[in-house]
């Protein structure tokens, strides 16, 4: 893959809809909550993206882009139910990084792959705009919400659970 493949794609992608984003740059960082305090964004406003693996039967497998908030985790319970699947894990670094298209700690919240299905919990739709890297470790993007939705049309569903190191009470359900 060229090196910035995916975020041209993306740029691309974006201008071509009329998306309202802003490009920031900032030192290479794709750890979640440090990148998160580079940007000035909070926790829950950041697309944190994990490629996890179901398996639906013994012999067939599917793979899920789960994205959720910054302060959760991903729920693989969620995910497998959310498929019908018998057994959920992450991905292996190489399988989730040819399915994205770019290195972990970069995954777009974008599916550009027909076999990785794009799932985003509810939670990080609620804020006027998301914040995440953008195929690169020294850019992210913040993008205009409903722009994400309608460019994006991700399958929504809460699949996502309180971290045990989050800072914040967990809400109530």
């Amino acid at each position: 893959m060229a090196e910035h493949e995916q975020y041209t794609k993306l740029i691309g992608l974006l201008d071509e809809r009329g998306a309202q984003y802003r490009v920031i740059e900032h030192e290479p960082e794709g750890a979640t909550e440090a990148v998160s305090a580079l940007r000035g964004n909070t926790l829950q406003q950041a697309a944190k993206c994990i490629v996890v693996m179901v398996k639906l039967t013994k012999k067939t497998k599917a793979y899920v882009l789960a994205v959720v908030p910054g302060d959760r985790r991903v729920d693989l319970g969620a995910v497998k139910a959310l498929l019908g699947g018998v057994y959920a894990g992450f991905a292996t670094t190489e399988v989730a990084e040819r399915l994205a298209g770019s290195v972990s700690g970069t995954f777009l919240p974008f599916s550009f792959d027909p076999e990785l299905q794009l799932v985003v919990d509810p939670a990080l739709l609620e804020h006027e705009e998301l914040f995440f890297n953008a195929a690169r470790l020294d850019r992210s993007l913040a993008l205009r919400t409903a722009d994400y939705v309608a460019i994006a049309e991700p399958r929504t569903a809460p699949i996502a659970e309180q971290a045990p190191s989050a800072s914040s009470p967990p809400t109530a359900q």
